[in-house]
């Protein structure tokens, strides 16, 4: 089976919900270039970095010299890098609820039939 970085890219973006996240990544990324969002560069930045690289035509280990080391490298960056990014965003999202929700007033209230 003749693997390509665009099949690659299809099964990285299926892993654990990352198409509904993409808004949320870009939220993030704004919250934390405002400086909002409490967040260590290298977090973000290498994520990032790592699909880029995917997605580049650009390899140290080309598919066309090496087929089966030049597929290897490119899963190898994906493995680390989209976990990283999904629990970035999660942590973000969290946050977020914390902001929205710590000004929130609970008050005592009964139930009615």
């Amino acid at each position: 089976m003749k693997y390509s970085k665009l099949n690659l890219a299809k099964e990285a973006i299926n892993h654990k919900g990352f198409i509904k996240k993409i808004p949320d990544i870009f939220r993030m990324v704004k919250m934390w270039r405002k400086g909002a969002y409490p967040m260590r560069s290298i977090d973000i930045i290498l994520p990032l970095l790592g699909i880029l690289y995917v997605l580049s035509p650009i390899d140290l280990l080309p598919e066309f010299v090496i087929p089966v080391l030049g597929v290897m490298d490119d899963l190898a960056v994906l493995s680390l890098t989209i976990p990283k990014l999904i629990k970035e965003v999660d942590k973000f999202l969290l946050w977020e609820a914390e902001q929205k929700y710590s000004g929130a007033q609970i008050i005592e209230a009964e139930i009615v039939k």
